[in-house]
């Protein structure tokens, strides 16, 4: 791999392999997200990369669901019904725009956290685990050329949606993941001073 900010663009097509220091410094969310989406290839390594997530106890107290194509749309239609048994009044804008809200990517990963029983690991540290998982793709998106973003919003919080998608009782939706070519808006790299977090304690 190269070393410094520039990608490895020895690959074909949307991979592209990027030194990991670069990724890990110049990742940033995009949601002007496109088709096409990512390959079966791809999307194995995404995962393959979620599976390296921090997991105290090896619980792997996580598991992904993939849409894409027509799922899309029967998500949104999940989506509108959340919206409107929390809004009984809400207007039809409203319903519409939830009911689009899943194709604003070619493909979404939902990231969902499954608590188990366990002395020394608790429900939090299986939370934690799951949202590294969630970075982990995201990280692996952006190396291979793609563009991703992690949304949550109060729909991931409605029982009813968990419920219709097949969650269990122990399960939680963590959020969704779009996935998806880069558009031609992609948001600028904000500087950051690691002086403003960082200090030393004693």
């Amino acid at each position: 791999m190269m070393r410094g900010s520039s990608p490895d663009q020895s690959k074909s097509g949307n991979e592209v392999v990027m030194d990991a220091l670069s990724l890990l410094h110049e990742r940033v969310s995009i949601a002007n997200l496109v088709e096409p989406g990512p390959t079966p290839e791809q999307m194995d390594a995404l995962f393959k990369a979620a599976l390296r997530a921090p997991d105290h106890g090896a619980l792997r107290p996580w598991r992904f669901l993939v849409i894409e194509g027509e799922a899309r749309q029967k998500l949104g239609k999940l989506f509108r019904q959340v919206g409107q048994q929390l809004n009984p009044d809400a207007p039809e804008a409203f319903l519409e725009k939830c009911e689009k809200m899943p194709l604003r990517a070619p493909c979404l990963v939902a990231v969902v956290v499954r608590y188990q029983e366990h002395p020394k690991v608790p429900q939090q540290e299986q939370l934690l685990s799951a949202g590294a998982a969630a970075q982990n793709i995201l990280l692996a998106a952006y190396a291979q050329g793609l563009g991703a973003i992690w949304r949550t919003g109060w729909v991931c919080d409605e029982p009813l949606l968990g419920e219709s998608m097949g969650l269990a009782a122990n399960e939680r939706l963590v959020g969704f993941l779009y996935i998806g070519s880069r558009g031609p808006i992609t948001p600028p790299l904000r500087p950051l001073a690691t002086s403003d977090f960082v200090s030393n304690w004693s």
